[in-house]
């Protein structure tokens, strides 16, 4: 029988994970805190109660964000990595090396839930190369408004 293994880190690297056994129920949480901890719509998580979680590079610094919760994250990039709560610890979604093999099944916090995140999927699409060589036709990369998606210098040194 093999073991399920996950890993993932931080958007620098100075933090990484593994995750040994079968992660548990995947999640996200429109709650203000989780929007606050991720500054995004809602916080994408997922539990590792049942699996073992370990730190394999670096450890995260914590901000105690309620009476029994606090929130992991890196101090040096600022990635949000952990939600821990008495009853375990849930990972972000989006710290995993292969975030799309875990996907969401339920919502909490839905009474915190913006107006038009159900409406996201309706509105025009770009793409954002990583990888000019995967896309030699396009021409003019310079008009992407975030300036995380500079494709000048790929990979980054």
């Amino acid at each position: 029988m093999t073991q399920e293994t996950h890993s993932g880190g931080c958007q620098c690297g100075a933090i990484r994970f593994l995750v040994d056994g079968v992660l548990g129920e995947a999640s996200i949480c429109h709650c203000r805190m989780c929007q606050k901890a991720f500054g995004a719509f809602y916080a994408p998580l997922v539990s590792t109660r049942g699996a073992t979680l370990t730190w394999t590079r670096g450890k995260p610094n914590y901000f105690q964000s309620s009476k029994v919760v606090q929130r992991g994250f890196c101090a040096d990039c600022g990635t949000p990595l952990t939600y821990e709560a008495p009853d375990g610890v849930a990972l972000a979604i989006g710290a995993f090396d292969a975030p799309q093999t875990i996907a969401p099944k339920i919502q909490f916090g839905i009474e915190a839930k913006l107006d038009y995140v159900d409406t996201l999927s309706t509105l025009p699409e770009r793409h954002t190369l990583s990888d000019t060589a995967a896309a030699p036709f396009l021409v003019d990369l310079t008009s992407h408004q975030h300036p995380d998606h500079d494709t000048s210098e790929w990979p980054p040194r």
